[in-house]
């Protein structure tokens, strides 16, 4: 039987009377970049911390491959990984030492191969012996990534993945990725502030306004069915609240 990859029912998260997140429910299939959007508040980053199981959900339920996040989630971790450019590796080891300590972690294969393969993919080669605190806001976000990439995730979960990049390196990453969901049927959820990055990469946007999910539909979908020029047209109109929502649910374009 066919199971999404994520599968979230009444998502909810709950801080003392704030709803940060209310009663999300979604379905993301394999092999798919879909983009996790909203304003400021409006409940990115408490959604990926829940389907990590960094936080528990105050009511709702997470599966991932069909697996309950809540019951199992040890069986889930070693097939899925995270990357942030805002959480921060330890300073005093170097780029190699970070990912050799992780790669164990993961429990991955010729872990010697395993670095020296996302080295390359991440132009990290000459600065392997650096220590990791005195790289670039740019370059930490390329090892953010290639840390995450080290056990071959089969879901991949990005906040902000091209964050601090130069055109030529967010580019990079942008076509890795890609590169990376063709070649594994791997299924990607990110969230971004870049909305060119959002029309380039992926199939499917989840919009989020105050907690809950507005509208959803490919890129170009939502540009026309919004009658805007743009995804981020589309953005800024949501979150100035200019465009009218229905009470019967989440627009599906």
């Amino acid at each position: 039987m066919f199971s999404p990859v994520i599968a979230a029912k009444g998502l909810t998260k709950v801080y003392g009377e704030v709803a940060v997140v209310s009663d999300l429910s979604f379905e993301i299939n394999s092999g798919s970049i879909t983009a996790l959007l909203g304003g400021n508040g409006a409940g990115k980053t408490t959604t990926l911390s829940m389907l990590l199981g960094l936080l528990l959900p105050t009511r709702g339920s997470i599966h991932l491959f069909g697996i309950d996040m809540a019951n199992d989630r040890f069986q889930v971790l070693p097939r899925i990984n995270f990357s942030s450019p805002y959480v921060d590796l330890p300073q005093r080891l170097t780029v190699s030492e970070n990912l050799r300590v992780y790669a164990r972690l993961y429990g991955v294969d010729n872990i010697s191969e395993r670095i020296d393969q996302m080295l390359e993919a991440l132009d990290l080669t000459a600065m392997h012996k650096r220590r990791y605190g005195t790289l670039s806001a740019g370059q930490k976000t390329r090892v953010a990534i290639a840390k995450a990439m080290l056990n071959e995730p089969e879901l991949l979960l990005l906040d902000e993945p091209t964050a601090s990049l130069d055109p030529d390196s967010a580019d990079r990453i942008r076509q890795y990725l890609i590169d990376y969901k063709t070649t594994t049927q791997a299924t990607i959820l990110l969230a971004s502030h870049n909305m060119a990055e959002v029309e380039e990469l992926c199939d499917d946007v989840i919009m989020l306004h105050r907690g809950g999910i507005v509208a959803r539909g490919a890129p170009d979908k939502l540009i026309e069915g919004f009658c805007r020029n743009s995804m981020e047209e589309v953005f800024i109109a949501i979150t100035r609240e200019t465009i009218r929502f229905s009470e019967e649910g989440p627009i599906e374009l």
